[in-house]
């Protein structure tokens, strides 16, 4: 070991070469520097922005019937996720956004943060709605979970403001729901409405076609009166043969010129005569066919007619009886807004959070730089 040269022991000393110098200039312009501007800005030009929050649910409640709460059946309200799924659109749609902004000018509340000293996360009025909805889903951020649960953080420039836009976020959101409600409560008791809207025309018709009859006949009830005048036909069919009994004992006991045969003749042809006009008011005359087929015809209409009334009272009876299962039905379930958290009203300014975002610039840039850095060299050992 002592033979070998004295140069082969000794190291050159590392010097800074101008590879060096790069990486250590690039580390400055690509981390230091950004890192530097970003905590400048968050510092001296970002405005403070105060949050709101709010907590509520969909609920569902379906008040059970008389008979089941007397039973302990009652079901308990509970969340629907669809519900929710839909409140969760709402609250990020234009609609929403038009209408707030409409009551409350959006664009001067966010505006107040001076957009010329904060352009980056101050709003810039006016801008179209458009520019204004992308800038609400920057300041409106909403959050569910399973549970059906959504929670609502809303950021202004004032507390104040975070807090009247989060009211006006919840009432919208009650309203919109309390509109669905209806909707469905509507549908559910349409068909059964379209039923008995049917029903009393049908109804309303049927009794108008049997008063017609009743006023072109002049006959309130044709079986009343077939009853009446059969009454009086027996009647009168009786006193006919009582007369003939005594026509016949007279003429076996008196003379031919006795006035008493004269007298029971000409009862008898009396009787005789008003029993055919009975049947003639009855239609029963074996002398005028057209008047019995007559009759019959007006009895067979009234029957019809009467069949039909009875047959469109009961259709109402049975469609007034669906509709109001179907309205109590409809009522028995209830949606609603429950909030658990109202709109809170913010005492210190939260956002920007300037730690994190600082934290973050220079963690990708310093992630850039050196995946910048490792490219280079692998280039250069390549070359």
């Amino acid at each position: 070991m002592s033979d070998l040269p004295a140069s082969l022991g000794t190291v050159p000393g590392a010097r800074f070469k101008l590879r060096h110098w790069l990486t250590v200039i690039s580390f400055f312009i690509c981390v230091v520097g950004p890192t530097v501007v970003v905590g400048w800005y968050l510092w001296e030009r970002a405005s403070d922005r105060y949050v709101s929050t709010v907590g509520f649910s969909v609920r569902t409640e379906e008040v059970g019937s008389a008979i089941e709460m007397l039973g302990g059946i009652a079901e308990l309200s509970g969340s629907s996720s669809s519900d929710t799924e839909i409140l969760y659109k709402f609250i990020q749609s234009q609609e929403l956004v038009r209408a707030i902004d409409n009551r409350i000018d959006l664009r001067s509340i966010w505006a107040k943060g001076n957009p010329e000293k904060d352009p980056i996360f101050v709003y810039d009025p006016p801008g179209t709605i458009e520019n204004l909805v992308g800038y609400w889903r920057d300041m409106v951020a909403v959050y569910d979970d399973d549970s059906g649960l959504l929670e609502l953080f809303v950021q202004a420039f004032t507390p104040e403001d975070a807090q009247l836009i989060a009211e006006e976020i919840y009432s919208d959101s009650t309203e919109m729901i309390n509109r669905l409600t209806a909707i469905a409560r509507e549908d559910s008791t349409r068909y059964a409405r379209e039923e008995l809207d049917q029903a009393e025309l049908r109804l309303s018709q049927a009794r108008s076609d049997l008063t017609r009859f009743r006023n072109q006949s002049q006959i309130v009830d044709p079986s009343a009166s077939v009853q009446s005048q059969m009454g009086l036909l027996s009647s009168l069919q009786l006193q006919l043969a009582e007369t003939l009994i005594d026509l016949d004992i007279i003429e076996q006991t008196a003379n031919s010129n006795d006035p008493r045969v004269s007298q029971l003749k000409r009862r008898v042809e009396v009787i005789e005569g008003r029993i055919e006009a009975e049947r003639n008011k009855l239609g029963m005359s074996s002398l005028d066919s057209s008047a019995t087929e007559a009759f019959a015809d007006l009895v067979g209409e009234f029957e019809r007619l009467s069949a039909e009334r009875d047959f469109a009272q009961e259709s109402y009876t049975a469609a007034r009886a669906a509709y109001d299962a179907a309205l109590a039905e409809a009522r028995r379930q209830s949606r609603y807004l429950a909030a658990h958290v109202r709109p809170t009203l913010a005492e210190s300014p939260t956002h920007p959070k300037r730690n994190m975002l600082l934290a973050l610039t220079a963690l990708f840039s310093f992630l850039g730089w050196a995946i910048l850095v490792l490219a280079a060299y692998a280039l250069r050992d390549r070359s």
